[in-house]
């Protein structure tokens, strides 16, 4: 656990590979090497610094709690610390937020492929114990995942419109279609199952598959990513091409607002064990995952570069996809 004095020196606390941190210092010296930095043993890239303010780019390689050392002189001094993600998969391709087994906890995420290639191993899963496990049912371009009330998983195909149900991880059946553009995919509370088709339409679903438009809101030229709140309300990111994105929200019968503006390519977002709502996107310069209070405030919890999407485990602990690579992040300890 870190205390207040080292969330001064450092920020954020948490950090993925190629991730850039912000430090402070004082007489730090950048000219001709003079004074250096490692985090987790490993020397740093500067990008940026200054006497009292370096951005270091986090290194490949350093995973969980990390001493942020200075070199000045040949010698070397602590001082502070950083944790940096824990990568559980790599060689995904993932494009929107992993999803969590509720049967045993196990991640599970996509390599989806450019649109319309059809990869011979499309889902995975990966273990309690850190395996990585191809399931043995292969979905053209999984985008969304999501579990039913149930327990029952749920995959779009955003290539043909269509969602699937994985039977026992081994068989995938058509359960809708006709959906545009579909990507992101949740569940509330009643069974419903809501489809975002970029193109302008969150669909709801039943439990027959019969699909009917529950709300209109502006075009995304990636995806929509879809989350249920504490408040019953669906939250939405729909990614363009600004630094002013926005996150809308949708009440029960179907109207919109807008939630938030200022983010720059909003991708997945999910609520957080104590109701808090957690967004990869960039903010005014920085990239990773942001923390929205009720103050309207984005408040910077992980630094990251294509950041894609995240979910929380049983444990309290995120998982964050990045376009290739899975990490675990023990925010709990936050």
């Amino acid at each position: 656990m870190m205390d207040e004095d080292n969330n001064k020196l450092i920020w954020p606390r948490f950090a993925l590979a190629g991730g850039t941190v912000e430090v402070s210092v004082e007489h730090f010296d950048p000219r001709r090497g003079r004074d250096l930095l490692e985090i987790g043993g490993v020397r740093t890239v500067l990008t940026a610094a200054s006497a009292k303010r370096l951005m270091a780019v986090m290194p490949s390689g350093p995973e969980g709690t990390c001493t942020v050392d200075i070199i000045s002189e040949g010698r070397k001094a602590p001082h502070s610390e950083v944790i940096a993600g824990t990568a559980i998969a790599t060689g995904m391709h993932n494009v929107a937020n992993p999803a969590i087994d509720p049967s045993d906890g196990a991640v599970i995420v996509t390599r989806s492929g450019s649109r319309g290639q059809q990869l011979p191993n499309t889902l995975y899963r990966i273990e309690k114990d850190g395996y990585v496990d191809e399931l043995p049912v292969s979905v053209m371009n999984p985008t969304g995942i999501a579990f039913s009330p149930e327990g029952k998983m749920f995959v779009s195909n955003r290539a043909a419109g269509e969602i699937y149900i994985i039977e026992r991880g081994e068989e995938a059946f058509f359960f809708a279609g006709g959906l545009g553009i579909v990507t992101g995919i949740v569940f509330d509370t009643d069974g419903f199952l809501f489809a975002g088709d970029r193109t302008g339409r969150i669909y709801r679903i039943d439990e027959f598959g019969s699909a009917e438009t529950f709300a209109v809101i502006e075009p995304s030229v990636a995806a929509y990513h879809l989350a249920f709140g504490p408040d019953g309300r669906l939250y939405v990111t729909a990614p363009g091409m600004t630094s002013s994105d926005v996150i809308w929200v949708i009440d029960s019968d179907g109207r919109a607002e807008i939630h938030f503006r200022g983010f720059g390519r909003p991708q997945g977002l999910a609520f957080g064990p104590e109701g808090d709502l957690y967004v990869a996107a960039s903010h005014k310069g920085r990239r990773g995952i942001f923390k929205l209070g009720g103050d309207g405030n984005a408040e910077w919890i992980v630094s990251g570069q294509g950041v894609v999407g995240l979910c929380f485990g049983p444990d309290g602990e995120m998982i964050v996809s990045t376009r290739d690579t899975v990490y675990s992040l023990p925010v709990g300890v936050a």
